[in-house]
């Protein structure tokens, strides 16, 4: 099973719709919070290199954005 993070914050529906493809698949994930945990919103920018959400961390892969077609690639 791959290892995967997803980075969210509330009001992002593409967050809502990334997280309902990785539960309808039984993917299991890592979620993390950018507004409520500094921690990860400072990984997220500085270590990732992604500014906006979702992103979405499969192994060492970091897809930035709504990109349902690399989340297939990568997990399906």
């Amino acid at each position: 099973m791959k290892k995967v993070e997803l980075y969210t914050q509330q009001d992002c529906p593409p967050c809502h719709i990334v997280k309902q493809f990785l539960t309808h698949h039984n993917i299991s994930f890592i979620e993390f919070d950018i507004k409520r945990d500094a921690k990860a919103r400072k990984h997220m920018v500085n270590t990732l290199g992604s500014f906006s959400t979702p992103t979405v961390v499969v192994e060492d892969e970091v897809v930035t954005g709504f990109n349902i077609e690399k989340l297939e690639q990568l997990l399906l």
